[in-house]
């Protein structure tokens, strides 16, 4: 039957601690899995504490094992380590605090493990998160860098120095991070997110030098692959580590096997691109020069075709004159004179064309072909 209280009816505090811890020890014994995020043995105690905490969420709970329990985890407990606690529930009501009390604390094992990354796996293929549609293309030459990394770590060094060997302008927004350990997937999220909100950055390196599956594990965590999938930037995981690859070089939008892969595949090289611009220079001068002896060979074949078709047009012109020139002396008088014709004129100067325009005694002019004489008609036939 639920609590009555009210305003004017409250309860004490040490009912609402006892009802909750009556409530919480009605859970009985529950299995919880989750990362040690804090142990510290103390010798001569009975009583270990540590705190387990939630692999994909900020949340944790304190555990109490006595030290058997803790004795008889294999490998030996250790901070970062993944366990399976057996415990009780146990809400302290004279403090208001809840831990679980530890039965048996057992560490999983790489088999485990490995079975639990190929299960998520699975389920993120299946939502299509590791597609190949939805990944998007790096840009040609990023304006700035994102470089999620270890803290002074070797990876961070490689991509810098590789990059701006290649490009010695390439710019950078460096977040330094936990890499492996409890903290790693909410600080690597955070500068995930820090760096997508910023416009400059055209491109997102998360690297890290490799290491064992438990090192790697943080990048294979569903929250982070998912955070990766949701940013808009475009995402290259650089964890350098071939034989087990993480589920962040899935969702990335482009995995390089190593940081010094990334450097590469992040900026072009200038070298090669100085090279590139050469030859694009020589092959347009190369065209250039091409095309002006093309278009110099054509204008002087136009050239001698003009002066050919120019003198074939004057010579035609020329034996055109002599053809007209014949025409007009066989048409002229003096042609008729020279074929020993005569032209005679009247005494009034007219041609004469019919005797009867003459009289005997006229004076006439002839006319032949080298000169003009005058005669006096004698008789008219």
């Amino acid at each position: 039957m639920a609590l009555q209280t009210s305003p004017e009816q409250p309860a004490a505090v040490r009912t609402i601690s006892r009802l909750l811890a009556e409530w919480i020890g009605r859970l009985g014994t529950v299995w919880v899995e989750g990362q040690v995020a804090e142990f510290r043995r103390r010798p001569g105690a009975r009583n270990l504490y540590l705190t387990l905490r939630d692999t994909d969420a900020d949340i944790s709970l304190t555990v109490i094992a006595d030290v058997a329990v803790i004795g008889a985890v294999h490998p030996p407990l250790s901070e970062g380590q993944r366990i399976v606690v057996q415990g009780r529930p146990d809400f302290y009501a004279a403090r208001g605090t809840l831990s679980l009390r530890a039965l048996n604390i057992s560490a999983v094992g790489i088999g485990d493990l490995l079975a639990q990354l190929e299960a998520l796996k699975a389920t993120l293929a299946a939502e299509g998160l590791f597609a190949t549609d939805r990944k998007q293309p790096l840009p040609f030459l990023p304006r700035t860098i994102g470089l999620i990394c270890g803290r002074n770590a070797a990876a961070m060094k490689d991509v810098l120095v590789n990059a701006r060997k290649r490009w010695p302008a390439a710019r950078f927004a460096v977040r330094e991070v936990a890499v492996q350990g409890i903290n790693a997937v909410s600080e690597i999220t955070a500068a995930l997110h820090d760096l997508d909100a910023v416009a400059e950055v055209d491109v997102i390196i998360i690297t890290r030098g490799g290491g064992s599956v438990e090192d790697l594990l943080p990048f294979s965590n569903e929250t982070l692959v998912r955070a990766v999938a949701g940013v808009s930037t475009p995402v290259i995981s650089a964890i350098g580590h071939e034989q087990d690859m993480p589920l962040l070089d899935l969702v990335a939008d482009y995995r390089a096997s190593t940081p010094t892969d990334a450097a590469k595949a992040v900026v072009p090289s200038l070298v090669e691109q100085q090279q590139v611009i050469q030859a694009l220079r020589d092959r347009a001068r190369s065209r250039l020069t091409g095309q002006l002896e093309r278009a110099q060979t054509s204008v002087l074949e136009l050239r001698a075709r003009a002066r050919a078709g120019l003198l074939r047009g004057v010579e035609l012109r020329q034996q055109q004159t002599t053809h007209l020139t014949a025409q007009l002396r066989a048409l002229s008088p003096q042609a008729t004179l020279d074929r020993g014709y005569a032209i005679v004129s009247g005494p009034s100067g007219a041609i004469v064309r019919d005797c009867g325009e003459l009289a005997a005694r006229d004076k006439i002019a002839v006319r032949v072909a080298t000169g003009t004489f005058t005669a006096t008609v004698q008789d008219l036939g």
